[in-house]
């Protein structure tokens, strides 16, 4: 089965470190890599909507730009990777709004995973993640999401964390992409519970030993902290083992909610070194 990866680029630093780090994850796999270009006039909708037309200046003129960076991007996996015979690269440019492209093309390619940087050339200072990258973890619900800061390590992960307060109901095929990406690294995924409560409900023993089984084919550990601040929690430990990936299902109205959005994702200093793997509720 040939995996199909979408890496949204806008050539910068970090969406460069976005596509090594998917040709280095699915090194053994047989994988279609498309590599997408949104182009905008770069002002307003209205003034986009005005001057983009195909054929006016300011349209070919961004086109060709969109082109030629793609182009740009081909001749260095052509040079700076080693050839592998399992992977394939096509290039998409397209005038559209970022999000609407990005769920266009998962659609029409059956895209399985997306790959891309937290943040593009508008690299802000006051954020972590870039406003396309949390609407695409946020709003591209029937497809994972990969999201690699420019400073995380390149290397395979061995240690995955798994936040969960044992109170939502797990399904196997949400967390395939956890237990694939652990399987092929031989990673360890680290199932953190964070809990005001000494011990768990009955409901919640359920619900920990059904996690139990869907992860019974890979290396996990279970560790529980008490700590009122999910965020603080999840900081502390990622910090102090070094772990390489974090891992969460984004449920809505479940736990950590729609965790990259306010206030969750402006305290959470982890992901500015670490990847992140964001699975979906397919419910929702």
């Amino acid at each position: 089965m040939t995996r199909k990866i979408l890496i949204p680029t806008d050539f910068s630093k970090n969406a460069t470190k976005a596509l090594r780090y998917a040709i280095e994850l699915y090194k053994n796999d047989a994988c279609e890599f498309y590599l997408l270009n949104v182009f905008t006039a770069g002002g307003n909708i209205m003034e986009d909507l005005m001057n983009m037309e195909p054929g006016t200046e300011l349209y070919e003129t961004r086109k060709l730009q969109s082109e030629n960076g793609l182009a740009k991007i081909s001749d260095m996996i052509a040079m700076t990777v080693d050839h592998n015979p399992k992977h394939h690269f096509e290039t998409i440019s397209v005038f559209n709004n970022p999000i609407e492209a990005i769920k266009k093309v998962v659609d029409q390619k059956d895209i399985e995973l997306i790959v891309m940087g937290t943040k593009g050339e508008t690299h802000s200072r006051g954020s972590v993640f870039g406003s396309t990258a949390t609407y695409v973890m946020e709003k591209v619900r029937n497809c994972p999401v990969i999201v690699v800061p420019l400073n995380a390590k390149s290397i395979m992960p061995k240690e995955i964390v798994f936040p969960t307060n044992y109170k939502t109901n797990f399904k196997k095929r949400e967390l395939w992409y956890l237990t694939d990406i652990a399987k092929k690294s031989d990673a360890t995924i680290i199932v953190l519970h964070i809990s005001e409560e000494v011990e768990l409900s009955e409901e919640q023993e359920e619900k920990k030993a059904l996690l139990e089984d869907i992860l019974e084919d890979t290396k996990h550990k279970s560790h529980v902290l008490s700590q009122s601040s999910v965020e603080t929690a999840i900081n502390i430990f990622i910090e102090s083992r070094d772990s390489d990936m974090v891992a969460f299902i984004n449920k809505k109205h479940a736990f950590f909610g729609s965790i990259l959005t306010d206030p969750l994702v402006k305290n959470i200093s982890f992901h500015s070194q670490v990847p992140i793997l964001v699975m979906h509720d397919l419910r929702n």
